[in-house]
């Protein structure tokens, strides 16, 4: 009887198996956007040992797989160039049949409460979009905030086709981003909001990233708690992006860093360190893009500078880039600038330029390249100023020079094409310039093409980030 009995639970287990359903994760859905012209992978679950068939709309392939013996399955699929829309048919012992699926450019969106920023945070640049934010071209994934100790499978949300109520909550710099790839290039964009405001870099970034570098590791260690957003390492990596990472993109935007600036010192290896991991998880070397934090007073001195100063540094790894907007900041006691347009048009501008070929945009803020002390003056050249540099208003604000002594005072600046000379009459010998090099300096001096010159600092030496009294 109790052999009898074995047999029934067992043939009982076959046969529920056996009719398991087809589950795909959140990511995958209708109104889904993939990524044009290239091997996409579609994965779920299903009872072990079951056979799946998918065919795609565009073409009407039908591609073949299997569930393993962990109960999950997973294929690749090419997809054709920017179109749609079209359907994709699941067949297992039950069918899925997902709809009006497009096909064109894939991007993340990532950060923190600059890139998160929305119409529901009472943005009005948002709110005024919004009536007019309908776009069936655009479509929306907005992962849910949530953590975890171990990298998920799956993530909360859903694909959404662009339309006021759904704008209106997302990410102001994502949605103006997408709008305007859309607008130039007239192909489909999908874009992914994974972004958490007031978190650090370490939070989105795998363990072994931190913990196989000491230096990183410190900085771990002395980020402060919050009840608002987690702080540790990994927990919106292993929630919020890990599960994505099979869905092909063609980038990601980035704006982060405020709450990093205690920690400056650590943040280059740690903000490449993840850009790498982020790569090799996706398996492909896509274009990260990223936003320098804005002029802000922190209550410690220079940390802000400092840590844009990382940024700069980091903007030399491979396949990146930064926008710059210190003139993009009304008010640096608030660190959440209103203005996201320009900012997402700086980054479409970089998108566009260097990962799509429109070279004719320009998209690149001049930087410091090389100094020469000539008496008592010295002279600065910048990069990505060939038709020169111009001011904004009455004189150049912003630079200061010192001498032997260390000590830095104002300094008077004229511009010669796409160099400056600066001077003060009362430092002879000058040895050193700094340019906007404080948390709150909003300078004046840009491109002839109307972007800002990034900050800079000759010297090395040592700053002061004391604690601001007062």
């Amino acid at each position: 009887m109790k052999k009898q009995f074995l047999l029934l639970m067992l043939a009982c287990f076959i046969a529920l198996s056996g009719t398991a359903n087809v589950r795909l994760p959140n990511i995958l859905g209708s109104h889904m956007v993939l990524q044009q012209k290239s091997t996409v992978k579609l994965w779920g679950w299903a009872a072990p040992g079951e056979k799946i068939s998918i065919t795609v709309g565009w073409d009407n392939s039908t591609y073949k797989t299997q569930a393993t013996n962990d109960a999950k399955w997973i294929t690749e699929i090419k997809t054709p160039a920017a179109g749609g829309s079209y359907s994709i048919t699941l067949q297992g012992n039950n069918t899925i049949k997902l709809e009006d699926v497009l096909i064109g450019e894939v991007w993340v969106c990532g950060g923190q409460s600059n890139m998160e920023w929305s119409g529901t945070q009472n943005l009005q640049e948002s709110k005024d979009e919004a009536p007019n934010a309908t776009n069936n071209k655009i479509r929306l994934f907005y992962v849910y905030k949530s953590t975890s100790a171990f990298p998920q499978e799956n993530v909360d949300g859903k694909w959404v086709v662009c339309a006021p109520e759904e704008m209106i909550k997302f990410s102001a710099i994502g949605y103006f981003f997408g709008k305007n790839l859309n607008q130039k290039m007239n192909i489909p964009i999908g874009l992914i909001n994974s972004n958490w405001g007031g978190t650090p870099a370490e939070t989105w970034a795998p363990e072994y990233v931190i913990n196989n570098d000491k230096i990183i590791k410190r900085g771990s260690e002395q980020l402060n708690t919050s009840q608002g957003w987690p702080h540790k390492t990994a927990l919106a990596y292993n929630a919020m992006i890990y599960p994505i990472t099979n869905y092909a993109i063609a980038g990601a935007i980035w704006y982060q860093g405020e709450s990093n600036v205690r920690t400056y010192y650590a943040y280059e290896k740690l903000f490449t360190g993840m850009i790498d991991a982020w790569r090799q998880q996706w398996n492909k070397n896509f274009p990260f893009y990223f936003v320098q934090i804005a002029p802000f007073s922190y209550g410690f001195k220079n940390v802000g500078a400092l840590l844009r100063e990382t940024q700069t540094k980091s903007a030399r790894h491979p396949n990146t880039g930064m926008v710059v907007i210190s003139d993009l900041v009304p008010d640096t006691t608030n660190i959440h600038p209103t203005v996201k347009i320009e900012v997402a048009k700086r980054l479409s501008d970089l998108a566009l330029n260097s990962a799509y070929g429109f070279t004719d945009i320009a998209c690149q803020s001049p930087v410091y390249s090389t100094h020469a002390i000539e008496k008592d003056k010295i002279k600065i050249q910048f990069s990505n100023a060939v038709n020169g540099l111009m001011v904004k208003g009455d004189k150049i604000s912003s630079f200061e020079i010192a001498g032997e002594d260390k000590v830095f005072v104002t300094a008077q600046v004229k511009i010669e094409g796409s160099s400056v000379i600066v001077s003060n009459k009362n430092v002879k010998g000058p040895i050193a310039v700094r340019f906007a090099f404080n948390n709150t300096a909003t300078p004046n001096l840009f491109n002839k093409e109307g972007l800002p010159v990034n900050l800079f600092r000759t010297d090395d030496w040592e700053m002061d980030t004391s604690a601001i009294k007062k």
